[in-house]
């Protein structure tokens, strides 16, 4: 996610921090490189002109001439105005209305409108406990409303019966009326999409919006179309009305240019970003957050986040108690690589990490991605319960079958073994070292090749 972003801009910061006074040409040098960066992301032109504008005037008044580290003072402006240009702070769903809450999801065909319809409806449902109908409001699309119902299923949320024949303004009130009368807490009205916008498009949702007086209407858009998606919001915000922005494929996006233009352009705030294709891969929009992973300083809330949700805290207790004593086996080494990959992989994990872009570049150079994450567990999976429990069982010979059971090499168990042991000495040193210290030696023992 913004990798390129990120990249470009720290280049440039590389160089500012090196100088130990800062002329207004330096800034202007910099603030060039700032601008391709923005650019070469598909951030609109006259969003990055308003950034560099209002960057400058900071950059070259007293505070930064007179600091101690001008370097840092410009990026910290720089991070300041980014966070302002994403919206400041986060902004949740609104459920503050009579029930059912009326959500209008928005948005051309083909930008996963009706999966995000689902995400958020789980969301919902298990964040907020709220008591949520899906209806699939596109008659057009062969198989739409089926789809919705398949979804539905999958996440246990409740699905409006399709009736043949209905529009889709009697859809939205028949969906409206039955969430009232069955007592749902909110009601999500997946609209059809086009493969571009049209008057149509338009007239279709102004007139379900009409119908039911939704508390939402969230335009729901790829973000991997870059100058596209910012027509887009503009467009669906001024013919329609929208409360705010969900951003699927986040995930793909290596640029960054439709995040930081549409809530620039449209003044809507981006609520929701998708980060994957399971269902619960949707998250709340930080502003402050995205702002610190794209000038590298990572995400550490978010991380902490996402670790208290997947841990299993009947594992982590159980790890614990181990380590106190000095214990680590092969079975706690396992676990520790599920849960791993249940945090969304080793690339998910290092984009939240402070100042870990360069170290990125270098484990893509090298091929470390989340496969070694799966090979390893294979090479574990393929031990003995013995020899899970005690490395010393495991001569050659032991090697030579479990490398065959796993599909793998010698020297790939014999790099995992060596991890093992490398962390296996680290959580030894616990009592000693303390939860950071093993943080620092650990960290890394874990990808080596």
């Amino acid at each position: 996610m913004f990798e390129s972003l990120t990249s470009r801009l720290g280049q440039a910061f590389d160089r500012l921090k090196r100088r130990g006074a800062l002329s207004e040409g330096d800034v202007d040098t910099a603030l060039r490189e700032v601008r391709a960066a923005l650019l070469e992301a598909d951030v609109a032109l006259q969003v990055v002109k308003d950034f560099n504008a209002a960057v400058r005037l900071k950059a070259i008044g007293q505070d930064v001439v007179r600091s101690v580290s001008p370097g840092q003072m410009v990026i910290k402006i720089v991070h300041d105005h980014l966070i302002e240009m994403l919206g400041a702070t986060a902004s949740e769903i609104n459920l503050r209305a009579n029930p059912p809450v009326g959500i209008l999801m928005v948005g051309l065909q083909g930008s996963g409108k009706t999966t995000t319809t689902a995400k958020l409806a789980l969301r919902l449902a298990t964040r907020d406990k709220k008591k949520v109908l899906m209806a699939s409001l596109d008659t057009r699309r062969p198989a739409a409303q089926e789809q919705l119902a398949v979804l539905g299923q999958q996440a246990e949320i409740a699905t409006l019966p399709v009736v043949p024949g209905q529009g889709p303004v009697e859809i939205a009130r028949r969906a409206a009326e039955s969430a009232a009368r069955e007592g749902y807490d909110v009601v999500l009205l997946d609209t059809a999409g086009r493969l571009a916008i049209d008057d149509e498009l338009m007239a279709e949702a102004a007139a379900v919006r009409d119908a039911v007086k939704p508390t939402e209407t969230l335009l729901v858009a790829d973000a991997l179309t870059g100058q596209d998606a910012v027509n887009l919001a503009r467009a669906f915000n001024e013919k329609i009305g929208i409360t705010g922005i969900v951003l699927t494929r986040v995930d793909g996006d290596q640029r960054g240019g439709a995040a930081l233009s549409m809530r620039a352009i449209t003044g809507r705030p981006i609520k929701l970003i998708g980060i994957g294709e399971k269902l619960d891969a949707i998250d709340v929009f930080h502003p402050e957050r995205i702002a610190g992973r794209i000038l590298g300083m990572g995400d550490v809330v978010s991380l902490v986040e996402k670790a208290v949700e997947t841990v299993e805290q009947e594992e982590a207790e159980k790890l614990a108690a181990k380590v106190k004593k000095g214990e680590f086996d092969f079975d706690d080494m396992a676990t520790q690589l599920k849960q791993l990959r249940k945090m969304g992989g080793l690339s998910s994990v290092m984009d939240m990490l402070p100042g870990m872009g360069k170290l990125q570049k270098q484990i893509a150079g090298a091929k470390i991605d989340d496969r070694l994450v799966r090979r390893q567990e294979a090479i574990i999976n393929s031990m003995t319960k013995k020899e899970r429990r005690n490395a010393k069982l495991l001569d050659g010979s032991r090697r030579r079958r479990i490398a065959r059971g796993s599909g793998t090499s010698v020297e790939q168990v014999n790099r995992l073994v060596k991890q093992y042991l490398e962390m296996s000495r680290v959580m030894k040193q616990m009592t000693r070292l303390g939860e950071k210290g093993v943080m620092r030696s650990g960290l890394g023992s874990l990808f080596r090749r």
